[in-house]
């Protein structure tokens, strides 16, 4: 099994980039908000960064050994390197672009990947899923021992983002490859990878299936990064957990126990409609849409999503007041640190 090995230390403009983590054959998404040092760990896998102290070893072989002076310049790294606006020679033919990377014809790639009968079009001509496709190909084409892939569909419009990505799925799990895969989309990411690791500021939230993330967050961050509500509020303690005040009104109740600002976190399926006259949580209606066989309610502070057929949904208009409830062994609390990206 290929063991890929990193242990870096890589001065960014508002914080130091720390990561240390392990990979076998499998994907492993990294997430994490605008800024959070997630591209730059990838060039410093690819030899494209210089970290001020750092390790990074595949199956023994040593890429990166700051102690003892060792680093591989990254054409002798074998990385497949996918950047996100896919780096494809405009002026080159897709069979150019991919010889590129080979040093010789590769037919076979093309014919692999199903873009053989473009292999006399340029980039240009190309859909967004082809050019993707395309970059695949060319970073494959390097024989690569690890993959690197970030942000593959941003330049994808959302009518073919779910096609072009399970068609990914399907190819990365033939290739029997580390791979590396840079998100913002956690849905993506749940799609893609065996393992996700969230980063933050330059640091490692939590790595672990995409279920482990959902069902216990490590913080906040995770918990709004997997699609959670996460508002800010004060926690008083009692016998069997919290009572729970939010900033901005309402109160709640928690099975975990905690004093202070906190800062709590509720997925969407677990907000259920209640009377707001009857209610100790109270919100208004910003918009209402049809999602997965059900209805996404955007309230100004959170967001509720019901099955069709939900009588008390299906009567909500703009402005209206809702009241909201949830079991307290859903409302999570976090220590209140920063603000976390909004779900």
């Amino acid at each position: 099994m290929a063991q890929l090995e990193i242990d870096i230390a890589l001065a960014r403009r508002a914080f130091e980039l720390t990561v240390a983590l392990s990979l076998g054959v499998e994907t492993v998404a990294l997430v994490g908000p605008s800024g959070a040092g997630k591209s730059s760990l990838l060039r410093t896998i690819a030899g494209l960064e210089r970290p001020s102290r750092g390790r990074i070893t595949l199956a023994g072989d040593v890429w990166l050994d700051t102690e003892n002076g060792v680093r591989l310049e990254p054409e002798h790294r074998r990385v497949g390197y996918v950047p996100q606006d896919y780096g494809l020679f405009p002026h080159l033919t897709v069979a150019a672009n991919v010889r590129f990377a080979a040093k010789r014809n590769r037919p076979d790639l093309l014919e692999r990947l199903g873009i053989a009968h473009l292999a006399g079009a340029r980039p240009p001509q190309l859909s967004g899923g082809e050019r993707q496709r395309v970059a695949l190909a060319r970073a494959l084409a390097r024989e690569p021992r690890v993959l690197l892939l970030d942000e593959p569909f941003a330049a994808l419009d959302a009518t073919t983002h779910a096609q072009v990505r399970d068609e990914l799925g399907d190819r990365l799990q033939k290739l029997a490859l580390p791979v590396v895969l840079v998100t913002h989309s956690f849905e993506d990411a749940s799609a893609l990878a065996q393992r996700v690791a969230v980063l933050d500021r330059g640091h490692l939230e939590q790595v672990g299936s995409a279920s482990e993330l959902l069902d216990r967050p490590a913080s906040a961050v995770v918990a709004a990064l997997t699609g959670a509500n996460v508002v800010s509020a004060t926690a008083t303690p009692g016998a069997h957990g919290s009572a729970v005040t939010l900033d901005g009104g309402g109160e709640l109740v928690s099975d975990s126990r905690a004093e202070g600002p906190v800062q709590i976190a509720i997925h969407p399926w677990e907000l259920k409609l209640a009377n707001p006259r009857t209610s100790t949580l109270i919100d208004h209606v910003v918009g209402v849409r049809p999602y997965e066989g059900g209805l996404l309610i955007r309230l100004s502070r959170f967001v509720v999503q019901t099955r069709l057929g939900d009588e008390t949904a299906s009567s909500l208009s703009e402005g209206s007041a809702v009241g909201l409830r949830v079991e307290p062994a859903h409302v999570r609390l976090f220590a209140r640190t920063h603000e976390p990206p909004r779900a």
